[in-house]
């Protein structure tokens, strides 16, 4: 297992992080998973053996359960591990069991802490943007719970580039505790995050921590053209998440995966997993997965190695045209592009 640093910190995670949805499994999260206590200490057992040092879970999974099986399941191996969770999103129906003011951070820190059986929590995440709440109040929050000892390091979850910079021109001007990285979506599926929020990371010293690398199980290579999908899985139906905009792209995406894959004697979803970690700013990819066998075939991609064909041959199948104004400046401004420019248009300008 490689380990990196989170953005400028000098903390070190694991290149994979083991994800918690379906710890509990409860109401929208039935779906991912009914994983209990001993199940959770399985995968556990299984991700540290694989030198896994980071766990990932969020406050609204099965509205507060995930946490209290992470917490229930670590018992005294609490400080051998590195925990990230989340708030924002609607712990109750009251008009302040939701977004990002200070009201709700410090109750949702203080209720995570609780949940988790821990008395500081390494990587606190905002999960959502909150159009509503100044970010000078969120971030000062944050801040007061770093400088309590209750929060390490924090990040952002799903922001846009511009809400990032925002934050970020916020903390350095008031001296604020920093985002250390942003948990994005990003995978062979859709590669919309490396317009700006790659570009953003690069340009800013940002970790990014990937949720949902296989695209929720759909670049496992279990979902295939012209084939009927496995008794139980959740995409291609009323599951909307990631959506598919375009299918016979996926499809062909997954077909390469496949091919791959099989000279290399490996899942689908391995080679998929290892073309991200390929790519410029990843920090570490959230699996979770709903057996053992599945968890294990996923930390296995630690040890595989693209060649850079099979990358291009990845890049081209999935890729998209560049949107403006970057057509522009690859057209124009290809002389003086910088390290975060090129992350998105160096396929285009060569060098």
């Amino acid at each position: 297992m490689e380990y990196r640093q989170l953005g400028r910190t000098g903390l070190r995670v694991s290149t994979f992080t083991l994800g918690t949805m379906g710890f509990g499994g409860t109401g929208w999260a039935g779906p991912v998973g009914q994983i209990d206590v001993d199940g959770a200490r399985e995968q556990i057992a299984i991700a540290r053996d694989a030198g896994v040092n980071l766990i990932d879970t969020a406050d609204v999974y099965s509205a507060g359960l995930s946490e209290e099986i992470l917490g229930e399941a670590l018992g005294s191996a609490r400080d051998q591990v590195l925990i990230a969770t989340k708030a924002r999103m609607p712990m109750g129906d009251g008009p302040n069991d939701a977004g990002l003011s200070r009201h709700h951070i410090m109750r949702a820190a203080e209720a995570s802490l609780r949940r988790l059986k821990t008395d500081y929590i390494d990587l606190y995440q905002v999960h959502e943007w909150d159009g509503q709440t100044p970010l000078e109040e969120t971030l000062t929050a944050l801040d007061d719970l770093v400088r309590s000892g209750k929060v390490r390091y924090i990040g952002a979850s799903n922001y846009a580039a511009w809400h990032l910079m925002k934050a970020l021109a916020i903390s350095d001007a008031r001296h604020l505790e920093r985002f250390a990285s942003q948990q994005i979506y990003y995978s062979l599926q859709n590669r919309d995050a490396e317009t700006e929020l790659v570009p953003v990371s690069i340009d800013q010293g940002l970790g990014i921590l990937v949720w949902s690398p296989l695209a929720g199980g759909l670049l496992s290579g279990k979902y295939r053209r012209g084939v009927e999908p496995p008794a139980g899985s959740r995409h291609l139906s009323e599951w909307s998440e990631p959506p598919v905009n375009d299918e016979d792209k996926l499809y062909d995406t997954i077909e390469a995966a496949v091919t791959i894959g099989q000279a290399h004697g490996v899942s689908a979803a391995r080679v998929s997993l290892a073309y991200l970690l390929a790519k410029p700013a990843v920090t570490s990819l959230i699996v979770g997965a709903r057996t053992p066998e599945q968890l294990r075939d996923n930390l296995a991609a630690a040890d595989l190695r693209l060649s850079p064909d099979e990358i291009t041959t990845l890049d081209e199948v999935s890729g998209e045209p560049l949107r403006y104004p970057y057509w522009h400046q690859a057209k124009t401004s290809a002389d003086r592009l910088g390290p975060a420019d090129l992350s998105l248009m160096r396929r285009f300008v060569g060098g």
